[in-house]
C-alpha cells in the first residue's frame, strides 16, 4: 500500500501542473530570457571591453575581485575543452535539439521550479550556441564571448572568465537537482531509507 500512495503522490505532483496552462509557456519565456540577456550583455562586452584606453589590458574593475574581462571561448563553459571546438559544437547542437525536445514534453507536466530549471539550462545552451553559429568574430572562428572574471586575487584568476548563459546553466541544473531532491519522490526515498523502528513511522 505504501508503494502505491508514493507512487500516485509523484504522479499527482507531476500531472497537477498540467491543469495551469500558464505554466506550459514558462519554460520558452525563461529560455527567450536568458538569451536575450546573455546576447545583449555579450554585445555590450564587445563593444566597450575592446581597445579601451580607460579600462587598461587587464579589464575593468569592478568590485572587489570582479571584473570585466574580454575574452573568447573555444570551449565549452568555464573555459572548458578549448583545442576542440567542432566537437564542442557538435555536443551543444545535439545538447540543444535534445534539450528542445525534452522541455517540450516536459512543460505540459512541469511544476514551476522545474520549468524554471529547464527554461535556464536550455537558455544557456542556446546563448552560447548563438555565439558559435551567429557571430563572426575575425580571428575568433566559433568562439563564445566571455567576459565576467569573477574571482581575481592579484593577478591570478581563481574561476574561469564566464558570461549570463554560463550562470544560468549553473543556477537551472542547481534548480533541477534541489527540485528533484525536495519532491515527491526525493520525500520518498528518505521515508524508504529511514530505520524501521524511525519514531516518524509511528503515529500515536
Amino acid at each position: 500500500m505504501r508503494g502505491l500512495q508514493e507512487w500516485r503522490a509523484v504522479v499527482a505532483s507531476l500531472t497537477g501542473a498540467a491543469r495551469r496552462p500558464g505554466r506550459r509557456i514558462l519554460i520558452p519565456v525563461v529560455a527567450a530570457g536568458v538569451v536575450a540577456a546573455d546576447q545583449t550583455s555579450k554585445t555590450w562586452a564587445l563593444h566597450h571591453l575592446v581597445s579601451s584606453a580607460h579600462y587598461g589590458p587587464d579589464g575593468r574593475h569592478v568590485l572587489g575581485p570582479v571584473w570585466l574581462l574580454l575574452t573568447f571561448n573555444s570551449g565549452a563553459a568555464f573555459s572548458l575543452g578549448r583545442g576542440v571546438t567542432p566537437v564542442v559544437e557538435a555536443v551543444v547542437v545535439v545538447l540543444v535539439v535534445g534539450l528542445l525536445v525534452f522541455s517540450r514534453r516536459a512543460s505540459k507536466t512541469a511544476g514551476v521550479s522545474l520549468a524554471v530549471g529547464l527554461g535556464l539550462l536550455l537558455g544557456g545552451a542556446a546563448g552560447n550556441l548563438s555565439d558559435r553559429l551567429f557571430r563572426h568574430i575575425p580571428a575568433h572562428p566559433g568562439a563564445v564571448i566571455d567576459f565576467v572574471d569573477a574571482v581575481r586575487i592579484g593577478t591570478h584568476d581563481r574561476w574561469p572568465v564566464f558570461n549570463v548563459a554560463d550562470s544560468s546553466i549553473v543556477v537551472g541544473v542547481a534548480i533541477l537537482v534541489v527540485s528533484y531532491l525536495r519532491g515527491p519522490a526525493g520525500a520518498a526515498r528518505t521515508e524508504l531509507a529511514a530505520p524501521a523502528g524511525d519514531p516518524a513511522h509511528h503515529h500515536g
